[in-house]
């Protein structure tokens, strides 16, 4: 019997995998910055890792916890610096009801992705984990709402709460 602190041949597969995918996103943020004129400090790629390797969105004080381990003297104002240039480039999102952040699925950062896509959120209430999708059409659907009430909507965000299956099955 494994002891609780081993890991299987496919957990460590998986952890590999997802480590090569992390640092894929790293770099082709990196690049879309350079493309854009804008620089993907060391900093600001910590954050967006620490972000990413987040199983669940992240706050800012938490970020900060997790960046004094490498960085003793990082303070508040050095992690909003950085999460301000992550969400102005599109890398991250801002889940209001959480008052956190988690990194953007949506592929394209390489090719000029300039973060105006449709996202809506699907949030735990158990466990926290949460989902970003890019539904188009409850994008239309509120859109075209927005216009029958004479509004025009210029960003629309979802948070859908529930229960996750991994939560549901427990």
């Amino acid at each position: 019997m494994a002891s609780r602190y081993s890991i299987t041949r496919r957990e460590r597969e998986t952890r590999m995998t997802a480590t090569i995918s992390r640092e894929q996103q790293l770099n082709e943020a990196e690049a879309a910055c350079l493309r854009r004129g804008a620089k993907l400090t060391p900093l600001r790629r910590q954050v967006l890792d620490l972000i990413l390797a987040s199983d669940s969105p992240v706050g800012a004080y938490a970020l900060l916890d997790r960046l004094k381990a490498d960085r003793p003297g990082a303070a508040p104002p050095t992690v909003y610096r950085a999460l301000d240039f992550l969400l102005e480039h599109g890398l991250i999102h801002k889940v209001e009801r959480l008052n956190a952040f988690i990194g953007c699925t949506e592929s394209g950062h390489g090719h000029g992705h300039d973060h105006d896509h449709p996202h809506q959120f699907l949030i735990c209430r158990r466990c926290g984990a949460t989902v970003e999708i890019a539904d188009h059409a409850v994008a239309d659907a509120i859109a075209a709402a927005a216009t029958r009430a004479g509004f025009t909507a210029v960003e629309a965000t979802v948070e859908i709460e529930g229960i996750c299956a991994r939560c549901g099955t427990a």
